[in-house]
């Protein structure tokens, strides 16, 4: 092996075992198959039986090594039974399953707020913490990535609950980070405008065309596998030393004047 083919296969996921939470559909699913292109075993997250085996099935059919983990990622037990199923320890953890509630203050109630905070905060201590014990326990060396948002230490009318979930995820990464070190190194990746599923309405919306064309450096909406990179690399030995961080990944959004 050259030596620019040996610091490449820093980037190589080889012989690991990924789960990524909420991987049936955009973001998700790019930074899986992102994680089956580099030679790591996947295992694709949701709650749809059907979707799941189809999900498994491109990635089979493409020569990737890819397993459904049919689980709800909010409900503990469930999170419990499946890392404890696993044959092969998975030492990657990608925790981008979330729900949103774009509503205002007034309208979102106290056990609303909680749900959002369950769902997109406590579940993700949960499945972590599981994560991270049994990591220790073998003294096998993982990497956690959290998918947060530029949301999280920023804020904007109509989307309390999200925001404060996002920003106790980002809150939380740095914690777990100096927990769970040197076995678990723990990152964030925190996403800007992207085109999912969950943006389609907002997409063809003349108001939010032109708040991109006005405020985007680069003048358009991210796509779901321009996060993957960023995952691939936080998972990888290429980025060894680095934890505790949440790398922005929004055109330039977050810094323009």
């Amino acid at each position: 092996m050259n030596r620019s083919n040996k610091d490449l296969s820093k980037f190589r996921l080889d012989g690991r075992a990924s789960l990524v939470t909420g991987s049936t559909r955009g973001i998700g699913w790019a930074i899986a198959r992102g994680m089956a292109e580099s030679g790591s075993t996947v295992y694709v997250n949701g709650r749809d039986k059907k979707t799941l085996a189809a999900q498994c099935k491109n990635l089979i059919d493409l020569g990737y090594d890819a397993k459904p983990a049919l689980f709800d990622a909010t409900d503990i037990e469930a999170i419990n039974r499946f890392l404890d199923s696993t044959d092969k320890p998975i030492d990657i953890l990608v925790n981008n399953a979330a729900i949103r509630l774009r509503k205002p203050l007034r309208e979102i109630s106290p056990k609303s707020f909680s749900e959002v905070l369950e769902a997109n905060l406590t579940s993700i201590y949960a499945i972590s913490r599981r994560f991270a014990t049994r990591l220790e326990d073998q003294q096998t060396k993982g990497s956690l990535i959290n998918i947060t948002s530029i949301a999280g230490p920023r804020a904007r009318p109509g989307d309390p609950a999200y925001t404060a979930a996002k920003g106790g995820l980002e809150a939380l990464t740095r914690s777990l980070a100096v927990e769970l070190a040197p076995i678990v190194r723990c990152n964030a990746i925190a996403p800007g405008y992207f085109a999912t599923d969950a943006n389609a309405s907002y997409i063809d919306n003349e108001e939010v065309k032109q708040f991109i064309e006005n405020r985007i450096p680069l003048k358009r909406w991210g796509q779901p596998e321009e996060v993957a990179g960023a995952a691939v690399f936080l998972a990888s030995d290429a980025s060894s030393y680095i934890t505790g961080h949440t790398p922005v990944i929004d055109a330039g959004l977050t810094i323009l004047f």
